[in-house]
């Protein structure tokens, strides 16, 4: 046993306001030596010393994360290894093979380019790019998580903690930084491109590679280079003429994101548990512990039907991609069959990097069911054309559900193609509608069952 006053044992423990809670250790290794002549007295941490070197240690900033420290660690994880920045070559060989890319798609599909700007980024600059995008889809969740560790402190300790509460809040901010600078710093070791991971995390209309990364990616292939970085373009573009030409996508996906995020709960007691074993000077278990899901959310039955939902629309915008890629290759490209293969493979193992943001978010990026989105979305342009395979993206209710992807082939199987008018019929079609309108004073019962009849010939009932 131990009798270093202040210590974790001996009888000044007794006397710690954080004994029994999640930052019992913390706050013993940062005030271990406070008994000895500190302010704090025999069996206290200084509290004046402690809260010195935590706002030394972490710069002031606002949101349950501190993002400055998530930003700095994430670029710190990926300079492990070589980032070498995109130099002249590399920038115009990505604008010339985005610009090809982009050419091959107006066959494939009749949504029009969403590129404004080809650019080659980077592992840092991605980093950078994203974090905005990031933010929006980590702070629901670290909300939850750092208001847990607070709350975790029993009432007699937040008596007598008192103003060092705030700062609490920050220490529990800074490790969540910490875990999530780690998870976005792997991801970019792992990207080849801004919509690589199928979210819109790179600014609207920018079609961004990485070149270093393609080529890693592609040395692992029986293909060359200069495919791979072409496949990999076409699938970028893809994802840009999706984000841009439909409307409520972007901010759709991001905010189903956030609504999973919002009703996250937290094991509080697991998190007590964790962190009363970890020894705060060895750094490399605190670290493990991180990346082992320390703050790993718990999923209620409506954050399940969430992620079921957010999955859906994940696999339904990567097999869209998958379909309109595959279509535009088909007689262009001889190896796109075995760069398909591998693409495909890749995003339903996912990486390490994948694993720790699901560890951190209960949430994984890869999409489960993305082969049969594809399959979906090939038999209706078969049977429909690419007009009606595109025109389900007009609105969210239009989209296949769960069930539809469990019958790939039977989407929309029971819609007839609908016939080509003439003008004059057209015409008189027109005639009629508008005749009915005027006869109707308003027409609100049977506008609203036009619109519920337009709504419904999207999508089969549930």
């Amino acid at each position: 046993m131990s009798s270093t006053p202040g210590g974790p044992s001996g009888n000044g423990d007794d006397q710690n306001p954080f004994k029994g809670t999640p930052f019992e250790q913390i706050f013993s290794a940062f005030g271990g030596q406070g008994g000895q002549g500190g302010q704090g007295g025999a069996g206290m941490p200084d509290l004046s010393a402690l809260m010195s070197q935590v706002q030394a240690m972490m710069a002031p900033y606002d949101g349950p994360v501190n993002w400055s420290l998530a930003t700095d660690v994430a670029r710190r994880t990926c300079a492990q290894e070589p980032d070498p920045s995109p130099d002249a070559s590399d920038r115009a060989r990505v604008a010339d093979v985005v610009r090809l890319a982009d050419h091959w798609l107006d066959t494939a599909t009749v949504l029009p380019s969403g590129v404004t700007t080809a650019v080659a980024w980077s592992r840092a600059e991605w980093i950078e790019k994203t974090t905005d995008v990031w933010r929006r889809l980590v702070e629901p969740v670290a909300e939850h998580v750092v208001g847990a560790m607070g709350n975790a402190m029993p009432e007699e300790a937040r008596a007598m903690a008192g103003p060092l509460l705030g700062m609490l809040g920050k220490a529990g901010g800074a490790m969540f930084g910490s875990q999530v600078g780690s998870a976005i710093g792997g991801l970019a070791t792992e990207v080849l491109s801004a919509s690589d991971i199928g979210l819109p995390l790179g600014p609207e209309g920018t079609a961004a590679l990485l070149p270093h990364n393609v080529k890693a990616f592609a040395e692992g292939l029986d293909v060359t280079e200069d495919d791979v970085l072409l496949y990999v373009a076409l699938r970028e573009a893809a994802h840009q003429r999706l984000f841009a030409h439909v409307p409520w996508l972007r901010a759709h996906l991001l905010a189903t994101v956030e609504d999973f995020g919002r009703g996250v709960t937290i094991d509080v007691s697991g998190i007590e548990q964790a962190m009363s074993q970890l020894d705060p000077q060895n750094l490399e278990a605190v670290q493990e512990a991180l990346q082992g899901g320390l703050f790993e959310p718990e999923q209620t039955p409506q954050q399940k039907a969430a992620l079921v939902r957010l999955e859906t629309i994940l696999a339904l915008v990567e097999g869209w991609v998958d379909e309109v890629v595959g279509l535009a290759t088909s007689e262009r490209m001889p190896a796109a069959g075995k760069m398909q293969e591998a693409i495909r493979r890749r995003r339903a193992a996912g990486g390490p990097a994948e694993d720790t943001f699901a560890a951190l978010v209960g949430l994984e990026l890869r999409p489960r069911r993305l082969r049969d989105a594809s399959t979906l979305w090939g038999s209706l342009r078969s049977r429909q054309g690419q007009e009606a395979r595109d025109a389900v993206w007009a609105h969210p209710d239009l989209l296949p559900t769960p069930d539809d992807l469990d019958d790939p082939l039977g989407f929309r199987e029971d819609i007839s193609e609908v016939p080509e008018l003439s003008d004059a019929d057209f015409d008189r079609e027109l005639g009629k509608l508008l005749g009915d309108e005027g006869d109707s004073q308003g027409g609100d019962e049977d506008g609203d069952q036009g619109g519920d009849q337009g709504g419904g010939t999207g999508k089969p009932d549930a």
